[in-house]
């Protein structure tokens, strides 16, 4: 495979650059690119666009984080406020008005619990572009993912006088799921133990024929033994229950996990939404388009994509979030918190089984919750606390190695240059006075 060539970088971009580095910015490569294919498009005159340049420097600066500022601090205020104005409830999804979604706060509880299966699983499934305007395609697709059981194409009944269970297969339903009766039998002889039960053909002809569920025969006691009292589970009607209950658990078809599909048409395109999720299965299916099916389950992107996919679903998951709220975070905020979550490899919770639970300080723990628990076992291990957080500082009363906290002044008083020492003329001898002359002057 041929190495894609580097373009040639365009005298635009080398003038943008420039006029950027003059005052003292370095734009990051994508909005350098933004810029560019901006200014591309108006075809402005250099001074115009070292003008526009300049502004853009201008807020680029003013967006930037100070040094040493508490950004984790204030990415949970940024986030935990506006979920005090987020609803409880779990709503219809958009447009699909039989399929539930939990939104709001719940959502964004889940998200950063980083429980491992959603409340409502659901998948969004695209299709490749030669199947995405046929309708047929698609619902042949969608019932390939949705899973099928026994009581979706027939009618079960119980004849409690001869002991057995009566499944009747339903034309219309079984055209609708893309059934057929040999699908059923062979559905019914994987699913149905044959040590208790035993399958057969009932009454009739074609696709429609019944298939009938007998109890099998107990075993005969040995000669020479009481037969026991058999316990209730035991009892024939018991078991003729449990045997109605295990054919409606039988699944046909269908993917595990996935309980409904229903297609909704958007924009020009056919899109399969589920209730339920199996990433790893619906990608291997022929004809879904594997680039843009997503599922609101971040482990399982985790499980299929790796790590660096699950940090930016947890990040459009939660953004998206708070805009069906009407709420706008900026979205530094959320990837601050995806990358906390996913920075060693693994998806962790922000809480005591998580994030909070793994600090090196022992005051840091011990403040977040169950704090004799944490101060007992630091003790008992010997364990030392060398206060570099927020936390533990303010808890012993020092300041935070935060923001000024984190700057040391040094005081160097200028001290002035050394001058040569000069000659200093010896005092004038005192002459001694006449006896007679008054030692005070008088007067």
């Amino acid at each position: 495979m041929p190495k894609d060539e580097k373009k040639p970088v365009s005298k635009l971009a080398t003038q943008i650059a420039e006029y950027a580095e003059a005052d003292g910015v370095v734009f990051p490569p994508l909005v350098l690119q933004a810029l560019h294919e901006k200014l591309q498009n108006l075809r402005l005159e250099p001074p115009e666009v070292k003008r526009v340049v300049h502004d853009v420097a201008a807020r680029f600066g003013r967006a930037r984080v100070d040094p040493h500022e508490s950004v984790g601090i204030i990415a949970a205020q940024s986030i935990g406020e506006p979920g005090t104005q987020m609803t409880l409830r779990t709503f219809h999804y958009a447009g699909v008005a039989e399929m539930n979604v939990t939104l709001g706060l719940p959502r964004l509880i889940e998200l950063v619990d980083a429980r491992r299966v959603p409340s409502t699983p659901m998948m969004t499934v695209y299709v490749e572009r030669k199947h995405r305007t046929d309708r047929a395609a698609v619902e042949k697709i969608a019932l390939q993912i949705e899973v099928s059981t026994i009581p979706d194409v027939a009618a079960i009944g119980t004849v409690v006088e001869d002991l057995k269970v009566v499944i009747t297969p339903q034309l219309s339903l079984m055209h609708s799921r893309g059934v057929k009766r040999g699908d059923i039998e062979r559905a019914l002889q994987e699913g149905i133990d044959p040590r208790k039960f035993k399958v057969a053909d009932g009454a009739g002809s074609g696709e429609s024929r019944p298939f009938e569920i007998f109890l099998a025969e107990a075993p005969a006691p040995a000669p020479g033994k009481a037969k026991k009292e058999e316990p209730d589970e035991d009892m024939p009607f018991k078991r003729l229950l449990a045997a109605s209950e295990a054919a409606k658990a039988i699944r046909i078809k269908g993917l595990t996990g996935i309980q409904r599909a229903l297609i909704k048409k958007e924009k020009d395109e056919y899109v399969i939404y589920t209730e339920g999720s199996n990433l790893e299965d619906v990608l291997e299916i022929e004809g879904v388009d594997g680039d843009r099916t997503t599922t609101n389950s971040i482990f399982e992107i985790y499980k299929v994509f790796g790590i660096e996919a699950a940090r930016a679903a947890l990040i459009q998951e939660t953004s998206r979030t708070l805009a069906e709220q009407g709420l706008t975070v900026d979205i530094r905020h959320l990837m601050l918190v995806a990358d906390v979550m996913t920075n060693e490899g693994d998806i962790r919770a922000i809480g005591r089984h998580g994030i909070s639970g793994k600090k090196t300080s022992v005051l840091a723990r011990a403040a977040f919750e169950i704090t004799a628990a944490h101060l007992l076992r630091a003790a008992i291990t010997g364990e030392a606390d060398e206060l570099k957080g927020v936390a533990e500082n303010i808890i012993v009363g020092q300041p935070i190695t935060l923001g000024t906290g984190a700057v040391n002044l040094v005081y160097r008083p200028t001290v002035a240059p050394k001058t040569p020492p000069q000659a200093v003329e010896p005092p004038a001898p005192i002459e001694a006075a006449d006896e007679d002359e008054p030692l005070v002057p008088e007067g």
